[in-house]
């Protein structure tokens, strides 16, 4: 059952002998401790931001908050991960620059995940299968050891493209100090010295609070945007059209997303037609030829696949 949270031991299959194979779920309690710092940080970073900080630091904080989210959804996930659009250097360097404000992982480690979750969605390879539970879908997986499958299908991604991409290596050479500069360091400092910020409010509100934030949202695309929604273009896949898709800034059209993974856009519809800044932000860029060779399904193709195989009854 989708809604089913993995609490125990079980038979994961039959080996080659009869005999069956059970996984025993592993914590990893050193994540645990963290994401429970981090959730009572955020909250006291609410705090701190209804109280005590400045107007000027709530709207740099947001400010942030979506741009480090375009640098996963536009760098990571749309660029990289999926090469549904071709960027140009400066462009790359921004991207990889918002991606790691993130904090979601290196851009080859994301894109690593991100490829085996589409190869292998919602089976035990998927790194957060949702079949396993909102929970685990949404942050569990996080919380505990990579299913065997994880890691033994994740050996067969292709990732020779990113191997051989010297941003994405620097980046991941780097990926510590980088940290330490771009998700850390500026946001603290940025209020602190342009408008009198305390450091103390500007590293729980606009990087503590903020970064639980753009994370939640993010793992929504793993959880609820494969559990609660519709199925118009094929219903014989897990992910759907999320009903929150509205809130999930361009990435909740996912039954679209896993019919066609190298549209550019992620969802039939434009960035005008619909709440979709990832697709508004490449647009831009594609304007003045920082983006180009953008991926797009075309009206029949999308027409047809929904005839076919979408739940449009």
């Amino acid at each position: 059952m989708l809604n089913h949270i993995d609490t125990v031991d079980h038979i994961d299959k039959i080996d080659q002998v009869g005999k069956p194979v059970i996984y025993k779920r592993e914590l990893v309690w050193r994540n645990i401790i963290l994401m429970a710092l981090l959730h009572s940080s955020a909250v006291y970073g609410l705090y701190l931001a209804v109280y005590a900080a400045q107007f000027k630091t709530i709207m740099f904080m947001n400010f942030i908050a979506v741009f480090s989210s375009l640098g996963i959804q536009c760098g990571a996930h749309r660029l990289w991960c999926h090469r549904t659009y071709k960027a140009k250097l400066p462009l790359q360097i921004i991207l990889m620059v918002l991606q790691t404000m993130a904090l979601q992982n290196d851009i080859y480690e994301w894109s690593r995940d991100h490829r085996l979750h589409h190869k292998h969605s919602d089976t035990d390879a998927d790194p957060h299968n949702s079949r396993r539970g909102f929970f685990f879908s949404h942050v569990g997986w996080l919380l505990c050891k990579k299913h065997p499958e994880v890691k033994e299908k994740g050996k067969t991604i292709d990732m020779s493209d990113l191997q051989t991409d010297p941003l994405v290596r620097f980046q991941r050479a780097f990926y510590i100090p980088l940290l330490a500069l771009i998700w850390a360091a500026i946001p603290t400092f940025i209020p602190y010295y342009y408008w009198g910020e305390t450091l103390w409010n500007s590293w729980f509100v606009c990087v503590l609070l903020r970064y639980c934030g753009v994370v939640n949202l993010t793992w929504c695309v793993n959880s609820a945007a494969h559990l609660y929604g519709m199925k118009p273009y094929d219903k014989s896949i897990v992910p759907v059209e999320a009903n929150m898709r509205h809130f999930l800034v361009g990435e909740g059209f996912h039954n679209y997303h896993h019919t066609f993974p190298w549209d550019y856009s992620a969802s039939e519809l434009g960035a005008i037609d619909t709440f979709n800044p990832a697709t508004a932000f490449i647009d831009m860029f594609a304007a003045i030829g920082w983006a180009y060779d953008l991926r797009k399904a075309s009206n029949d193709v999308i027409k047809s696949r929904q005839t076919r195989c979408g739940d449009i009854h």
